[in-house]
């Protein structure tokens, strides 16, 4: 009778103390830690969702920045948190898809040591180049470089970005013959772009949108699906490039976090992204708001990780 006692003791207050947890949370200020510099595309989006999600669970959700290494250094330090829910963050191609095809010492295994809170929504690359350059559609740029004796050159914010990955399967998926050119932000590529210093430059849709909206350069393609920002300027597949993957954003906790609190959390996420102030700012930033549950985009990223390090074999891009 004893040990029963005391046997069932124990798993009452494991019961009990799982409950206290769900009941209380959130007691005190959570913690965004965002792995992106300050005044960036991933920063914003951050920032716009932990003011939302302060109103909904009543507690201050305080902003950290962690930049470095693609990421990866702020998704390291998520990982080695405490999986009590008061560690949030946001994670994207670099940090959870293309990682492992990139870093060779990843701190953190982009699957097993996070718990996805659900897909934010579809951000997409533009490829976008000076207004006077001779090519205005993806046929029109494989023809030109065809009759070139030198390889298109294309920018992205980096070797490893999510940029050079979108060149690479032009490369592959449609036999272009194209030279990466990194360089270490958008910024000054969009300035190389609109001089005619290089042929073409991968950037993302915050960046590029505005400019090609107000006819300063052009948009040829969108990597890889079609974008509300700029619904005139049609997606790889619609281009008859072979790739259609998701390029999702995605809120995440350390791995191990009570369900309890997950599913708090992820309800949370649904709720917010459902309203329209707060999809018409995503999109202001080139993401479709869109919802996907933990599990479901859990399930995707597996595969997205293995599609992409697929193009990464093929390109010779190792991780360092």
């Amino acid at each position: 009778m004893m040990k029963l006692s005391v046997a069932a003791a124990a798993l009452f207050a494991v019961l009990g103390v799982g409950s206290a947890h769900a009941d209380d949370y959130p007691s005190r200020p959570i913690r965004m830690l965002l792995p992106f510099s300050a005044g960036g595309g991933g920063d914003t989006l951050g920032r716009i969702l932990a003011e939302r999600f302060a109103v909904e669970l009543k507690q201050p959700v305080i902003v950290e920045n962690t930049p470095g290494a693609g990421g990866t250094i702020g998704i390291a330090a998520v990982a080695r948190s405490a999986p009590d829910g008061y560690t949030i963050t946001i994670g994207g191609m670099t940090t959870h898809i293309l990682s492992p095809s990139v870093y060779k010492d990843l701190q953190y295994d982009p699957i097993k040591s996070f718990t996805s809170l659900g897909a934010i929504g579809n951000s997409a690359i533009m490829i976008v180049a000076n207004n006077d350059f001779p090519a205005n559609d993806l046929e029109q740029l494989k023809k030109l470089a065809a009759t070139r004796k030198d390889p298109v050159q294309y920018a992205s914010w980096g070797i490893g970005s999510t940029g050079h990955f979108c060149g690479e399967v032009l490369v592959q998926k449609g036999n272009l013959k194209m030279q990466h050119v990194p360089y270490k932000g958008t910024t000054q590529i969009m300035t190389d772009i609109m001089g005619g210093h290089v042929d073409i430059g991968f950037v993302d849709m915050a960046t590029a949108t505005p400019l090609v909206t107000q006819k300063k350069v052009k948009g040829i393609a969108v990597c890889t699906k079609r974008s509300p920002s700029v619904p005139d300027i049609q997606s790889y597949k619609e281009q008859g490039i072979d790739f259609d993957r998701d390029l999702n954003w995605a809120m995440y906790v350390p791995a191990g976090t009570p369900k309890p609190i997950v599913e708090r959390l992820s309800g949370t996420l649904e709720k917010v992204l459902k309203e329209q102030e707060v999809a018409t700012k995503l999109l202001g930033l080139g993401i479709t708001a869109q919802y996907v549950s933990g599990p479901a985009h859990e399930k995707a990223n597996v595969a997205d990780i293995e599609a992409w390090r697929t193009v990464a074999r093929d390109a010779g891009i190792k991780p360092q």
